[in-house]
């Protein structure tokens, strides 16, 4: 279920959105999952300040290979990321969604119907497979 939200332009970077309330304060989970625009040093004193453990994927250093154990901990942390990015995935292949607006309200509108549109088809999949949510 997507619990939350941010849309921005384009242009917005996305590891500067974490702090802007990205985390729900009612998710008694403690691990944060991300790519690695949101791996930054401020990124990670703000979660451990709230009580979080980053799981956020590490950089690959430039000019050099990744070490062996950072891929491997990035393979690790993809797993989980799958499954968090499938709503997003969904949205744009079978529920086309492309948002082509002028102006941010109309976007957060497309974005919050369409975010209201997928929490309902998984709610009622949810719901014939009698699983808890």
């Amino acid at each position: 279920m997507i619990r939350r939200g941010k849309t921005t332009d384009a242009a917005a970077h996305d590891g500067a959105r974490l702090r802007e309330g990205l985390i729900d304060p009612n998710n008694t989970a403690a691990d944060v999952w991300g790519d690695t625009a949101y791996r930054s040093a401020e990124n990670e004193r703000y979660l451990r300040g709230i009580g979080k453990v980053s799981r956020i994927h590490r950089r690959k250093p430039p000019g050099r290979p990744m070490p062996r154990r950072t891929a491997q901990a990035n393979a690790a942390k993809s797993a989980v990321r799958a499954r968090v990015e499938h709503p997003f995935a969904h949205q744009k292949r079978v529920m086309g969604l492309v948002i082509r607006t002028i102006g941010i309200a109309r976007a957060r509108a497309t974005v919050t119907i369409a975010n209201m549109a997928y929490n309902m088809k998984r709610w009622c999949w949810l719901d014939r497979h009698n699983l808890p949510a």
